[in-house]
């Protein structure tokens, strides 16, 4: 049976992962926009960022400061291997943070951050046009000189976003998210990854089917091949071969589900 507690996080490669069904991690994600707690961080592992955080310690540490979501079928993978059992929900923010917007009935302003500028003015439009009780404000593209962060940061804090989007790719999101994002700057902020792509719809989603049999790298790879060879033909066996060493190698054994 699949895990359903909500406070049960699992260790991938070294990684806390939250442990979440689509029912509590909607309401996780919305009480923490609507409530008086403080700035909360969401980011999500998959098979590529795993191998990302076994090397790159800053990466590893600036995840470990917020809450990360599982996505894909290669933690699920690691999850049923380390722990006997697969993730509750895969919860990659493609799926979920359009979820969260239909969810969250207070209107919320939202602001993005992120992609190319024609990309950027896209996705605002066709968040506008889903989920219009909502205020959707592009802050910046993703091209940005990353010396300009203040400015950037500066545009945030005039806002006071509900909810802040930060699309600039893995690790650079999740590295400026922990360098830079402060209490202001959003009152709940996620590492989206190519969400805008996909909402803008200049890149496609995989067919259903695809997707039912968790074969959605595969149509990303088939689309982008000269970008996303290496991290999957490269960066899944070596996904598998870190999974192996985790395992069989005694790091943290004793205490892989954490509270």
């Amino acid at each position: 049976m699949r895990e359903q507690r909500s406070d049960i996080h699992r260790d991938i490669l070294g990684v806390r992962v939250a442990a979440l069904g689509w029912r509590d991690a909607l309401r996780k994600i919305e009480q923490a926009v609507t409530g008086d707690g403080p700035q909360r961080v969401f980011n999500f592992l998959n098979a590529h960022n795993a191998n990302l955080a076994m090397t790159n310690t800053t990466y590893r540490n600036g995840l470990a400061r917020c809450e990360v979501l599982p996505d894909g079928v290669g933690v699920d993978l690691a999850s049923r291997t380390l722990h006997g059992t697969a993730f509750p929900a895969n919860l990659n923010g493609t799926d979920l943070l359009p979820a969260v917007l239909v969810h969250i009935e207070k209107p919320l302003t939202v602001a993005l951050i992120g992609a190319r500028p024609e990309v950027l003015e896209r996705a605002v439009e066709n968040f506008r046009a889903a989920t219009p009780w909502h205020s959707f404000h592009a802050v910046s593209d993703g091209y940005f000189e990353r010396a300009d962060s203040a400015k950037v940061t500066a545009r945030l804090e005039a806002l006071d976003p509900d909810i802040t989007l930060v699309a600039l790719g893995s690790p650079a999101q999740e590295l400026w998210i922990d360098a830079h994002i402060r209490p202001g700057h959003g009152k709940v902020v996620f590492g989206v990854g190519a969400l805008f792509d996909f909402v803008s719809g200049s890149v496609a989603r995989a067919p259903e089917m695809m997707r039912n049999l968790r074969l959605e790298w595969l149509w990303r790879l088939i689309l982008e091949p000269s970008r996303l060879w290496r991290r999957y033909i490269l960066g899944n066996p070596v996904f598998l071969l870190n999974l192996l060493k985790y395992k069989v190698g005694g790091a943290r054994r004793n205490d892989r589900v954490m509270a």
